[in-house]
């Protein structure tokens, strides 16, 4: 989700926004999301009691309330930023996402806990040795004009992403699976031959070989429901999209706001709150709190030490997150020089201390990371730490590229998304960069859909980015991120060995086999230094004490349909 993974927006850390840092570089995702391996079956959840799911610990940290305590009404404000699309189809950034989760819903989603359950499916059976999955559809969930959402209005939503007409980027990761859909995309079929509708309630889906993951899948944007008739008769469907999930949205004027109200049709769980409001201004975010204006913010670099300071009364309203799934990391085109050299790769590597970033520019806010797998994703291997900072190995491992040293380098810029102002973190590297090998680094911002047009046209040798996972399996990172003929692979890494690995990860059935394959595939992308990995994020948030059920989840949930707000 880059949940959404995604591409994935890279944000400095949602919390930079927050604090009118956006203006400076963009570096790590929001938001990415993510299920283990699924049953082969799934339950409906019992009905629920109309209370809300405070009754356990929200992932804010908060005590647990009685579900008594729970009132449906309110509005809560929030800063927001404008989304790119909220077309599903299209989505590849979380800020785009994190609307699209609670204006639309799909046959499975994914709890607090990151586990696939029932969302417009109540269950399903998964037979034809893990090929076929037959779903069957509860019968009160519509959309918010009223109609009832059928298998028909999936079916139309997986067909036309599909569909090369759309221009999805991110169907061939998310619904590639399903048999027919590859074969659409590349003109050579003119349905998803995978795809069935035996009636009204019943959808199957058809794909080409068991995958522990594919259902998590699903809960991507990519197969949400959409009503065919609305695309097919309003060619401005976006600036009202009649979805099915929790909310609708009913107003979006840019750097002003986003407006969301309670869809009243909603089967539930929730949603409890009437109306939430996206601020969408550029402004300090925990200005606006302080101000009343905001009811919770994240908090970032340039307020997090004077809200955690126990003299000031914000600290008892300072939420932590227990950490993203997620990371930030320099990337490098292999395709192109001087980064074709894996010796220039592993010396850039070995250059940059990560620990020092992390604690005197990024202030504690982030976690350094070594690998490419996050810690808190299955198979993190919190050993695995092939480029600790070491200026001698750096200025060895430079004096064996073709290079020979500083001198012989071409000109080296680091393209950054951003607004334009400083980018602490980028300047940073930069003179790291500088102080250890002597390299010149020239930095280079553009707005977010300037960069991710120019990064999909190959015109970046080297770049910051980063990515949020969309479900809890590393063949979220490594296959989608790495895999040679991934369409997210941007770098264009190419490593024979490794692709076989990830290929037989996808079908193999036992899960700790499974785990070793992809341990041995990220040694051997490492090996290779395509990416400086650099940080995982963590999450801080001012929180108002009436805003319940505020949960920091680690990646791109449906989060808003749990909040309720406290009676006075």
């Amino acid at each position: 989700m880059s949940r959404g993974k995604t591409i994935v927006v890279l944000i400095l850390f949602l919390a930079l926004s927050a604090c009118g840092l956006l203006a400076g570089g963009a570096w790590l995702v929001l938001r990415q999301a993510q299920p283990g391996p699924s049953p082969s079956s799934g339950q409906a959840p019992a009905d629920a009691p109309e209370t809300a799911d405070g009754a356990s610990a929200a992932l804010d940290g908060r005590p647990a309330s009685a579900p008594d305590a729970a009132r449906r009404g309110g509005s809560l404000t929030l800063p927001g930023s404008m989304p790119s699309t909220l077309d599903p189809a299209l989505v590849r950034d979380v800020g785009s996402a994190a609307y699209m989760y609670e204006i639309y819903s799909g046959l499975v989603t994914l709890s607090p806990e990151l586990e696939v359950v029932p969302d417009l499916a109540e269950r399903w059976e998964i037979g034809a040795g893990g090929t076929e999955y037959t779903f069957h559809l509860r019968g009160d969930a519509r959309f918010q004009d009223g109609s009832l959402v059928t298998a028909d209005a999936l079916a139309f939503a997986i067909e036309r992403g599909c569909d090369p007409a759309t221009g999805s980027l991110v169907a061939p990761v998310y619904l590639g699976d399903i048999v027919g859909c590859l074969e659409k995309l590349a003109g050579r079929r003119q349905t998803v031959t995978g795809l069935r509708v035996p009636d009204a309630r019943t959808l199957v889906l058809t794909i080409d070989a068991p995958k522990a993951y594919f259902l998590a899948k699903l809960t991507y944007p990519t197969a949400f429901a959409l009503d065919p008739l609305q695309l097919e008769s309003d060619p401005d469907w976006q600036a009202h999209p009649n979805g099915s999930g929790p909310f609708r949205l009913v107003e979006l004027i840019e750097d002003e706001r986003a407006v969301l109200e309670r869809n009243p049709g909603y089967p539930g769980p929730g949603p409890w709150l009437d109306r939430v409001v996206f601020d969408l201004r550029p402004a300090a975010s925990v200005t606006l709190y302080e101000n009343g204006e905001l009811d919770a913010t994240p908090v970032g670099l340039a307020d997090i030490e004077r809200v955690r300071d126990p003299l000031n009364p914000l600290s008892r309203e300072v939420h932590e997150g227990a950490g993203e799934l997620g990371l930030s990391y320099i990337a490098f085109d292999l395709r192109q020089p001087p980064f074709d050299d894996p010796h220039l790769r592993r010396a850039l590597n070995y250059a940059l201390d990560k620990a020092k970033l992390a604690e005197v520019v990024m202030r504690g806010t982030v976690i350094p990371v070594y690998g490419i797998l996050p810690p808190g994703m299955p198979g993190f291997d919190a050993a695995l730490s092939p480029y600790r900072f070491d200026p001698a190995l750096a200025r060895q491992e430079l004096a064996a590229s073709r290079y020979g040293g500083p001198a012989g380098l071409p000109p080296i810029t680091l393209n950054t998304a951003g607004l334009g102002g400083e980018d602490p973190l980028a300047m940073a590297v930069a003179d790291e960069l500088a102080e250890v090998l002597g390299i010149d680094v020239a930095l280079e911002q553009a707005p977010w859909e300037t960069f991710q047009a120019e990064l999909e046209a190959g015109a970046y040798p080297m770049y910051s980015l980063g990515w949020s996972a969309d479900y809890a399996d590393p063949q979220d990172f490594l296959d989608v991120l790495f895999h040679g003929a991934s369409s997210l692979n941007h770098g264009g890494y190419a490593n024979p060995a490794v692709d076989a690995l990830l290929e037989a990860a996808r079908v193999e059935a036992d899960p700790e086999r499974r785990l070793a394959r992809y341990a041995e595939a990220e040694r051997a992308i490492l090996e290779d230094a395509p990416w400086v990995p650099l940080f995982t994020g963590r999450e801080t948030w001012l929180v108002a004490p009436y805003v319940r059920g505020f949960a920091i989840p680690p990646i791109t949930l449906p989060r808003l349909q749990r909040v309720w707000i406290e009676a006075p």
